[in-house]
């Protein structure tokens, strides 16, 4: 395959979710070919249309998250919207949703519903909390799973309180590992005929990404607990953020890098300092390393004076970019990772890209987010076979909503 096209030719999904961590998996198959109909309920649709309304009371953050979808608005709370999303079942592979748990099941929609009408049915339910476990019937976003995870307690300066970072990485990643899951599923279909119901947590998903904190807690019995590091790892050294001239670097020259960071910075002497000769040895002298390392640092007229010399040596660095200067930097943009797209109705502005490359398949650049129920007869018609009386009855009726933006 060359070109645009599509990876996933034939799959149809149908997308119950709003927000972030359900349109970031039904997003990852949108842009890479599947038919994704995303149901919105009316007369509102999904929340975030009305965050980031920058351009013209275009959501920049809707956009964003639900290029190449198709919009149906459907007023859920009718029997015949409900009625819908059933006949939909039967013509789809995935259904996708991130309600509170129990919420789909109280809608009539439940996964023993949709095994019925499609026994090969995946159905992706992605939660803050899962689907089970004592805190399941928990409202929650990507912050209050973060909180219930340990993550929040190990983010910020030591003996201040924790931070939040300004990045969904639960949302996002979840969203992820959800569409990773469906297509594992789909797999699994297409060996045996079964279909199954996927449970995917946010609070699962960020105590995944526990690096070192749970088996070295664990390992020394208690003795060990993770904390608030601030701007330096707790289990390395040095490796963290270091204050240059003009601006901070993230410098990893912890085991073997050690010795280079030293021969870089003109002092070989150091390696061979057998207080300094080992990550634990420099990580009890830690604030000496630092001092000595920022030292050298305000040398150089400039940060990237000072990271060019680093580079030399083959130390690992990097800049601290702001959002602002990682917009331009051109490695990001000639990799796809800063995205320009122009949107019909807000116009031309930047998201992040995807992540996800092929040697033969690039997403169609030109895909643009739905507004409100824009696919409200094509789907009906094309999906299900409604014709133009059934479908005018529909919006009569109030189970079909629409509006430009």
């Amino acid at each position: 395959m060359n070109g645009t096209g599509t990876l996933f030719p034939g799959l149809r999904i149908l997308d119950l979710t709003r927000v972030l961590a359900g349109p970031s998996c039904t997003r990852m198959f949108a842009e890479l070919g599947a038919e994704v109909i995303k149901i919105e309920s009316a007369p509102d649709g999904d929340m975030v249309r009305q965050f980031s309304k920058m351009r013209n009371e275009r959501s920049l953050y809707f956009v964003q998250q639900n290029l190449g979808k198709r919009s149906l608005c459907v007023d859920l709370r009718k029997p015949q919207g409900i009625e819908l999303i059933k006949a939909l079942a039967k013509r789809v592979d995935v259904v996708v949703e991130n309600f509170k748990p129990g919420t789909l099941a109280a809608m009539g929609l439940g996964y023993e519903v949709l095994k019925e009408l499609k026994p090969d049915i995946v159905l992706c339910s992605i939660s803050a909390m899962g689907q089970t476990g004592p805190l399941a019937h928990k409202p929650g976003y990507d912050t209050i799973a973060q909180g219930y995870s340990g993550v929040t307690s190990v983010i910020g300066e030591p003996g201040r309180p924790p931070s939040i970072p300004r990045i969904a990485a639960g949302d996002v990643s979840s969203g992820v590992h959800g569409a990773f899951a469906v297509l594992a599923a789909l797999y699994n279909r297409d060996r045996t005929g079964k279909g199954q119901h996927i449970d995917i947590g946010l609070l699962d998903t960020y105590y995944h990404y526990h690096e070192i904190n749970i088996h070295q807690y664990s390992g020394s019995n208690g003795e060990m607990k993770p904390t608030r590091g601030g701007r330096h790892l707790g289990y390395v050294c040095p490796s963290g953020v270091f204050n240059a001239n003009g601006g901070y670097v993230i410098v990893m020259a912890f085991a073997h890098h050690w010795k280079d960071l030293c021969a870089a910075m003109g002092r070989p002497e150091l390696a061979k300092d057998e207080r300094l000769a080992t990550d634990a040895g420099r990580l009890a002298h830690l604030d000496e390393v630092v001092d000595t390392i920022e030292t050298w640092l305000q040398t150089f007229p400039d940060r990237e004076s000072a990271i060019a010399k680093l580079e030399e040596f083959q130390v690992p660095v990097a800049p601290v970019l702001s959002v602002e200067e990682t917009v331009s930097h051109p490695h990001l943009r000639a990799r796809g990772t800063v995205r320009t797209i122009n949107d019909r109705i807000a116009g031309e502005f930047d998201i992040p890209g995807n992540p996800v490359r092929f040697s033969d398949y690039k997403p169609d650049p030109q895909l643009q987010a739905p507004t409100l129920g824009e696919h409200n007869e094509q789907v009906l018609s094309e999906v299900l076979g409604l014709d133009e009386s059934r479908i005018g009855e529909l919006r009569s009726q109030g189970v079909l909503f629409q509006k430009y933006v």
